[in-house]
Order: structure tokens, then C-alpha cells, then sequence
């Protein structure tokens, strides 16, 4: 079952980071059909988070999605390489969004694996945002997508993760945030191979 609009809409942007855990993500890109269970994730608590891009009520043409009504895809380049899947959450005008670092694969394995130009199937495929983005398929052209939409969505599928199972950290490559860097808002699947590694 595709998640509800009001899964996203709700205040608490670092409970809807924990409980995307074991929520499934899926594309069909070109017709073909991929995702995974969601393993790890970050969360971004809009205009108080100097981590994230609406740090300071920061309102450009990219951040401009992140002020929409929670249940749709934010995707901007990293880089100038990788495309970076983020779910906006809360009401419209608070910008709040929890990026999807890592997913377990379940569908499309092998379009997944010819996407990630490998042959056989190893955690790299989905660990880190930039690769689940390639093995999915996702471009900016999914940004502002809703995600109850048929090319990009989540999905319930009665997997519950208890709290003993979550792991919480800082957030991954935000040393420009300062103390903020230091926030345990990065949760993932305890001993999950999928998980990305911090450099």
C-alpha cells in the first residue's frame, strides 16, 4: 500500500525519518520497475538546521520544493554528479525533508545491476544516496513528483523495525554545519549490510 500524504505531513521530521525505515521505495523509469526496502536515512529540519538547504529560510529555485506540502520527491545534484532523493515532509511552507541514503534491493535486481554497470550483486549497488539514486533510475526530472505518483512512490509492506534494531549517528558530509553536524539524525537498520559506510 503507497503511503498516505498525511504519512509526510506530519511535524516531526526525525520520527518520519525512523519510521521510513523498512518502508519500501520504488521507480518505474522507461517501464521498468525498481526499489528496495529502505535501510538508512537522514533527517532535515528545514529553516533551524544549518545542515540543511532551507537553513535560515533560504528560498531559491532549488529549495523551492522543500516548502511544498509533505509527500513529494526533492532531487538536486550533488557535485554536478549525483542525483540526491529526498522526501518532503510537514505542512507547506515548512520545509522539512528526510534524504534516503541507502536501500536494501528487492525489485529489478537486474536492471539495477546493469544501471550500476556491475555484474554481481554487492552492497555498493544501493549504500549511499548517490548510488541509490543510479540504480534507480532517478533524475531531477522526478523532482516535485508526488510520491503517490506511478513513476516514484513508497510503500508499506508490514515490515516493522523495532527501536533496539535502529541505529542513529550524525549526518553524512555536512561538516560546514558546525555543531549542527554533530546531530544524531541519521538512522539506519542495525548490521544491514546495505547501509552506507562514513568516510
Amino acid at each position: 500500500m503507497k503511503l498516505p500524504d498525511a504519512f509526510y505531513q506530519r511535524d516531526d521530521v526525525l520520527t518520519i525519518s525512523r519510521e521510513l525505515l523498512g518502508k519500501f521505495l520504488f521507480t518505474r523509469v522507461n517501464g521498468e520497475l525498481t526499489g528496495g526496502m529502505i535501510v538508512e536515512t537522514e533527517a532535515y529540519r528545514g529553516t533551524e538546521d544549518r545542515a540543511s538547504h532551507a537553513w535560515n529560510g533560504r528560498l531559491t529555485n532549488r529549495t523551492r520544493i522543500m516548502y511544498e506540502a509533505g509527500g513529494v520527491a526533492y532531487v538536486y545534484l550533488c557535485y554536478g554528479i549525483h542525483n540526491l532523493f529526498n522526501v518532503v515532509t510537514a505542512a507547506a511552507g515548512v520545509p522539512h525533508a528526510v534524504l534516503i541514503r541507502a536501500i536494501e534491493p528487492t525489485e529489478g535486481i537486474d536492471v539495477q545491476l546493469e544501471r550500476r554497470k556491475m555484474t554481481v550483486l554487492h552492497p555498493r549497488i544501493t549504500a549511499g544516496p548517490g548510488a541509490l539514486s543510479r540504480a534507480l533510475g532517478i533524475t531531477r526530472e522526478l523532482n516535485g513528483m508526488h510520491l503517490g505518483s506511478d513513476s516514484v512512490w513508497i510503500e508499506e509492506r508490514g515490515m516493522v523495525i523495532e527501536n533496539k534494531a535502529i541505529v542513529t549517528g550524525p549526518r553524512i558530509g555536512v561538516g560546514y554545519a558546525g555543531a549542527h553536524a554533530l546531530f544524531p539524525w541519521r538512522f539506519s537498520i542495525r548490521n544491514n549490510k546495505f547501509v552506507s559506510k562514513a568516510k
